[in-house]
């Protein structure tokens, strides 16, 4: 079986990760989409809710089973130490749905995945990969668009972007910067380039 390259994907939010990752698939790439991979380990029932529960109280599961995520994050980002607790119990699930993910890829003749994680570095996921590639842009460029995105005003988008890492922790860490400030067109042409060029490796 041909071992696949993979690569992780990531940057700070508002950057255009999303514009990459569609650049990738559409070039012929799997990606596994540690989001929804996140969604899927906390369908109703299953364990990792259930742990949730039982450390941020039972009524973060609606009444139809699933999970009320508003109310969770306000809980779990309320302190850096409930911050912790809430990655303790989801990331490693997360962690090994995306190992069973790139096996079953593997097997279905994958040569190239890419893994979409926003928290690539701090779930350690990043050691699955074999580069990483990071996308950045300037904090203007990013707070305008996640407030276009997401409807929210300055302050909020002040408050998510404070959440995160400052970009030197991504730039540091990346084998490859992908630049984000301009025209989503470009971002996707620079991202096929990378590919095209990690391909003729």
């Amino acid at each position: 079986m041909t071992k696949p390259m993979i690569l992780g994907l990531t940057g700070p939010t508002g950057a255009g990760k999303s514009t990459a990752a569609r650049a990738f698939q559409e070039g012929g790439c799997w990606v596994i989409d540690a989001d929804r991979v996140a969604r899927e380990v906390v369908q109703p029932g299953s364990r990792c809710l259930l742990e949730l529960a039982q450390e941020f109280g039972g009524d973060i599961v609606r009444l139809d089973g699933t999970l009320d995520r508003p109310l969770l994050a306000r809980r779990a980002f309320a302190t850096p130490e409930y911050t912790r607790r809430l990655n303790a119990i989801i990331h490693p699930r997360i962690t090994e749905d995306i190992q069973k993910k790139i096996e079953q890829y593997k097997k279905e003749g994958a040569l190239l995945l890419v893994l979409d994680a926003p928290l690539l570095f701090e779930s350690g996921e990043h050691a699955l990969c074999d580069a990483v590639v990071v996308v950045t842009a300037p904090r203007e460029i990013r707070m305008r668009r996640i407030m276009e995105r997401d409807g929210l005003t300055r302050e909020q988008a002040v408050l998510r972007m404070s959440a995160q890492q400052e970009e030197s922790f991504y730039t540091r860490q990346a084998d490859y910067l992908l630049d984000g400030a301009g025209q989503p067109e470009r971002l996707y042409q620079a991202t096929r380039r990378l590919l095209a060029a990690l391909r003729e490796r």
